[in-house]
């Protein structure tokens, strides 16, 4: 960067990460253009409200917004109303409704028992498999949790409806973030905060990029003569398509809905999953419990199923197979010889990220980029 002169900023994608790293950039009076492919902002957090109905519909499936991190939380307070929310997720396994993720009522309720949290953590430890010490996939990671009951009926198929893989292949680290409860808790999170804003997402992302030192162009892909007319760059897109698949494409799982509307209720609950392999759909999402502060007469229900991504398909979740380890590490070492561009947000960086964790690294690289030693 020549002194004295303030650098001309490009941020690719306009979702959170996108989104909070120019803002936080802005801040300090720098120019910013950020460009968004699609013709809205907020990427997969993008909400809208429904014509039919008026409710706000989380377009590419339900966003809670969900924190230990107070900082994190303040910072979107800051820009829009959050509603308290709390996830409270069901599964429906052989037409019975369970309650997610499994804790002393699913395990009750499951094996016809009224233990109590001791009897019920001594029965898990009788029935889990005690030989595998180190498990090396989620399958073993489950084994090794609960036992080939409950894993059978409420992670096993619904894992190979959702990864589209045996589970042998997906690493154990995923089911780690799941849960195992002795008490009545069904708050689906154990975090301090949780909550989502009471006008949508889309709402939110508006706001933080509403700043006179941001510049927004929609429906513009990244070409790399851009790197030409910018002094930085923070990528928020797919890694392997910066590089033109140059390794091979990644591995990614994409979702998508069919949407139904009907009168009243449909199923009283924001998100059902559906763990039964014969049922084609992973989940039935009912918009309008997202927003419990509101009332409507009809409601809207989508009913959502899992694929592989294609080149024409929104990535969504990162499968992160020894394969793809493999890929990603080439294209790492091709980024360890950037020094212009940076690398930011899930699909950039090709991690299962939580919205307050992106928020959280994308703040960490502004400040990294401003030599600013403050740490959120």
């Amino acid at each position: 960067m020549r002194i004295g002169q303030k650098p001309r900023i490009l941020v690719v994608g306009s979702g959170l990460s996108g989104a909070v790293i120019a803002r936080e950039l802005a801040e300090k009076e720098l120019k910013v253009h950020v460009i968004e492919k699609r013709l809205h902002v907020a990427g997969n957090v993008y909400t809208e409200r429904d014509k039919k109905t008026g409710i706000i519909k989380h377009i590419y499936g339900p966003h809670i917004f969900n924190t230990d991190n107070e900082a994190v939380w303040n910072y979107v307070n800051g820009f829009t109303k959050f509603d308290n929310f709390i996830n409270r997720v069901k599964t429906c396994f052989q037409n019975q409704i369970y309650s997610m993720p499994i804790n002393l009522h699913t395990i009750n309720q499951f094996f016809a028992k009224n233990f109590s949290p001791q009897e019920a953590k001594d029965f898990i430890q009788h029935i889990r498999f005690k030989d595998i010490k180190h498990p090396e996939n989620f399958e073993e990671q489950a084994l090794s949790m609960l036992g080939s009951d409950l894993y059978e009926a409420f992670l096993k198929n619904y894992t190979i409806k959702q990864w589209g893989c045996d589970p042998k292949e997906i690493p154990a680290s995923v089911l780690k973030r799941l849960p195992l409860r002795f008490n009545y808790n069904d708050n689906y999170y154990n975090k301090k905060y949780q909550g989502i804003p009471t006008n949508g997402y889309t709402e939110l992302v508006q706001n933080i990029l509403d700043h006179k030192n941001i510049s927004l162009s929609l429906g513009l892909n990244f070409d790399h003569e851009l790197e030409k007319e910018y002094e930085k760059i923070f990528y928020t897109g797919k890694i392997d398509e910066y590089f033109h698949y140059c390794f091979g494409q990644l591995g990614y799982r994409t979702v998508y809905w069919e949407d139904f509307i009907y009168e009243g209720d449909f199923q009283g609950n924001p998100v059902i999953n559906y763990s039964d392999l014969k049922i084609p759909h992973t989940r039935v999402i009912e918009h309008k419990h997202f927003s419990p502060n509101s009332s409507y007469d009809k409601t809207l229900v989508s009913l959502e199923y899992s694929k592989e991504t294609t080149m024409e398909d929104e990535p969504f979740y990162p499968k992160r197979l020894a394969r793809d380890i493999q890929i990603l590490e080439k294209y790492q070492e091709l980024i360890s010889q950037q020094t212009k561009v940076v690398f930011l947000g899930r699909l950039a960086t090709y991690r299962y990220l939580d919205m307050d964790k992106v928020i959280e690294e994308a703040i960490e690289q502004a400040r990294l980029f401003l030599k600013d030693d403050v740490k959120i």
